[in-house]
């Protein structure tokens, strides 16, 4: 079993984090970054003053936090990670950042003879708890195999892309495809009810056809039964789409229905939405057509 340092315990982390100590291992956390549900301290984890401190014990640094800046800042600033780090640590982070930063916090670690891994997730809360999650991972081979038991604890779907870099590619890709397909089906849900037929029923039939989907299947019912408590904020989807509207204007590819669903979020965010779960997308097209579903 390993020791592991775990920042970052919110929607996502704490359940990750959790199975991780259902797994056998130990886990050490950082009062620095932000409060520690209780539920994971005791014999299974401990507290320390910060992420420095959390680096000199664990074998393996996981970071699961909102943002580019929220990595650099755990893994470099004044007590962060990479102060604490000795040869032949492994630094992995779950977060979704830009590809980009993450080649060059490569870099920095690998300097000082540590492996880095990039391993962000896909499948929301429910994927979380259920240790179901999608783990897209980039880095050397060696480091993954090593940190192989780590993450299938928490993930079942676990794939070696390629380099760092481009696990975080890859979670860019598929925050691309479940941004357009929650625009899909918010769409085609507002033109039905409001063309007049039943959305319940459209999205039954549907759901045994070729437009079936996760999306359809989840979110559609979350927008019929105006369930849009958070499993993933309208406001970290933002984020991730930003990412990929940067990344495609640094490499000249051109992402026009990124934008328009990042446009549909604007609107979202633009009446005090951000925190609602992206499913809520669709609050936006009704607002457009005039119209609310009405299961």
């Amino acid at each position: 079993m390993a020791n592991i340092g775990f920042i970052g315990t919110g929607i996502m982390g704490l359940p990750m984090a959790q199975n991780l100590q259902k797994a056998g291992h130990h886990l050490y956390f950082s009062k620095l970054y932000k409060e520690v549900p209780k539920a994971l301290l005791g014999n299974q984890g401990d507290m320390l003053e910060n992420p420095r401190e959390v680096s000199k014990v664990s074998d393996f640094i996981i970071t699961m936090v909102p943002d580019t800046h929220n990595v650099a800042g755990v893994l470099f600033g004044d007590t962060g990670v990479a102060t604490g780090l000795s040869k032949g640590k492994t630094v992995i982070d779950m977060s979704s950042i830009s590809p980009t930063a993450t080649k060059e916090f490569a870099k920095r670690i690998n300097i000082m003879e540590c492996d880095y891994l990039d391993a962000p997730v896909s499948g929301g809360e429910v994927g979380a708890k259920s240790a179901t999650l999608t783990i897209m991972i980039g880095g050397p081979k060696k480091a993954v195999d090593l940190a192989m038991p780590l993450f299938e604890a928490m993930g079942k779907n676990i794939t070696h892309i390629g380099e760092n870099g481009d696990g975080q590619t890859c979670k860019v890709a598929n925050q691309i495809i479940v941004a357009l397909n929650i625009e899909a089906v918010s769409e085609a849900l507002v033109f039905a009810s409001k063309a007049g037929a039943n959305p319940s029923k459209v999205r039954e039939a549907l759901m045994g056809g070729f437009a079936s989907s996760k999306i359809l299947e989840v979110h559609g019912q979350r927008m019929l039964d105006r369930t849009f408590d958070p499993g993933f904020r309208i406001r970290l989807h933002q984020k991730d789409l930003n990412l990929a509207l940067s990344t495609g204007q640094e490499i000249n590819a051109v992402l026009p229905n990124t934008a328009i669903a990042q446009e549909l979020f604007n609107c979202c965010t633009a009446n005090g939405d951000s925190d609602l779960d992206h499913s809520a997308m669709v609050t936006a097209l009704e607002k457009m057509a005039s119209h609310q579903l009405d299961n």
